[in-house]
């Protein structure tokens, strides 16, 4: 049996948790996956150890002068790795034609354009940036048709419920007999905290997470469950339903990924360790299976399984979510880019933890023209919420 030609992959977001862990999976198959391009935003000496560890053709970073830097620090190293700089080189390295598959791996708001490029070419795309579908959802999945790209789910849970699901999906979930997505949330570290002792909490306990290792805005979005919100929406868009048939269940364990009931009674759930790498070496390799460095789950250590309802009520973020994704329009990104400001905000310790719902609420509720029907106005909304967010952090 022949051997597949190898694919090239860009990582957008190389230094970052799943940046990392894709790098991982990708070395331990040297003769599937080269790397063609990697990106960071800013950490230009993390990304400069990539680039000696994996040889890339490409290398991005957001600053020309991080870019100079870089590209000093690989001559002196002797390596012929081009080095580029801003938003427009992100794009580049995302269609870029010789190019398979795409991981969009950048946090936030920033990935949207980078991730919509790629899927624009017809590659592959890893989607673990949840705002590009926050933001332009319809737009986002419109192009995906347009252009026969192939969109898999990164994230833990749409991962799990794209492997829980009949192979062809789109188009709403009913006709296949899928009942309900159980969308499982861990609780974060804050799950057995009384509503004060939240109030109160420091940034440094927030992105102290139980079961995983992310960085620290998405440790944030995790503890205040504005995470489980996103991904809500997110789901929605993914697998062409409405927030009414998606239930977020508390496991606190993170076994269990995610599950799809049935109307005749069956719930199927994909069940792992907590390990990003397994649904990278999934997507990577889909439809086929690739070892990925995780540990088979021993069901015997476990010994028990833990579900509880989400409480929306010490966790706003949530409901906020689920109203921003019933409103429609340019909600989501309203609620993505406020979220943004104030947990920057919390990070920085400006504001107190239970401060970020307080912020997107405010923002939420204010009034708002525009809309969302092209990714010039997606942006334009979003740098309205931006704004709104950073004024209200000033006067408290």
């Amino acid at each position: 049996m022949s051997q597949p030609p190898i694919q090239q992959i860009t990582v957008l977001g190389s230094t970052g948790s799943i940046g990392i862990s894709t790098l991982d999976v990708i070395a331990r198959h040297p003769d599937r996956y080269r790397v063609y391009a990697l990106t960071a935003h800013t950490s230009k000496e993390a990304l400069l150890d990539q680039c000696l560890a994996h040889r890339p053709r490409v290398a991005v970073l957001d600053q020309e002068t991080d870019a100079l830097w870089l590209r000093q620090a690989l001559d002196d190293a002797g390596q012929a790795t081009e080095v580029l700089a801003g938003g427009e080189a992100l794009c580049q390295v995302a269609r870029e034609a010789s190019v398979d598959t795409v991981m969009a791996a950048i946090v936030g708001a920033a990935g949207l354009l980078p991730a919509l490029a790629a899927v624009q070419a017809g590659k592959r795309v890893l989607l673990a940036n949840k705002e590009a579908l926050v933001l332009s959802g319809a737009l986002f999945m419109q192009a995906v048709e347009r252009s026969g790209a192939t969109l898999l789910p990164i994230d833990s849970e749409h991962n799990a419920i794209y492997q829980c699901l009949p192979k062809e999906h789109r188009g709403g979930l009913g006709k296949y007999g899928v009942k309900q997505l159980l969308l499982t949330a861990s609780g974060g570290p804050f799950r057995t905290w009384s509503a004060a002792d939240i109030a109160s909490a420091t940034p440094d306990q927030a992105c102290a997470h139980p079961n995983w290792s992310m960085g620290r805005k998405i440790s944030v979005d995790s503890a205040t469950l504005m995470n489980k919100g996103l991904e809500l929406i997110e789901a929605c868009w993914l697998f062409d339903t409405t927030p009414e048939q998606i239930q977020v269940v508390v496991h606190p364990q993170s076994v269990i990924h995610s599950m799809a009931a049935y109307v005749d009674g069956s719930v199927i759930a994909q069940l792992g360790n907590p390990d990003m790498r397994t649904p990278i070496a999934y997507g990577l390799a889909w439809p086929e299976r690739i070892e990925a460095g995780v540990e088979t789950l021993d069901l015997f250590q476990i010994a028990r399984l833990d579900f509880e309802t989400a409480d929306e009520v010490r966790f706003p973020c949530l409901r906020l979510a689920r109203e921003s994704i019933q409103k429609g329009g340019a909600a989501p990104a309203i609620l993505n880019a406020a979220n943004e400001i104030a947990v920057a905000a919390f990070l920085e310790e400006t504001i107190a933890f239970n401060a970020i719902a307080e912020i997107v609420a405010h923002v939420l509720s204010l009034p708002y023209d525009g809309d969302a029907d092209s990714i010039e106005n997606v942006l334009a909304a979003d740098q309205w919420a931006r704004e709104q967010a950073a004024q209200f952090v000033e006067q408290r």
